[in-house]
């Protein structure tokens, strides 16, 4: 519990930009990936481009922690070639 404290802490820390930044991604990502939007590739494609920018943000800002920036610019990595992939189909 004290870990989600604190990581609620730093999130209200953050600049304004940063903090609109990451609710915009994340709320688009769960909007588009949502079934309602299922029949669209496009819209499946944003929303994976939505997470790529959510996770790549993260990880520039945990660049001091190797191996936890390593794993977040792998997943927004995976998620960009997804993005790709979705728009093909």
């Amino acid at each position: 519990m004290q870990r989600i404290k604190f990581m609620i802490k730093q999130f209200l820390m953050e600049p304004l930009w940063f903090k609109t930044l990451i609710s915009v991604t994340l709320l688009s990502s769960i909007i588009f990936s949502s079934s309602f939007f299922s029949y669209n590739a496009y819209y499946q494609g944003v929303s994976k481009l939505a997470a790529a920018i959510f996770f790549c943000a993260y990880g520039i800002k945990m660049r001091r922690n190797r191996r936890n920036s390593a794993i977040l610019f792998t997943a927004a990595i995976i998620c960009f070639y997804l993005s790709i992939l979705a728009q093909y189909q």
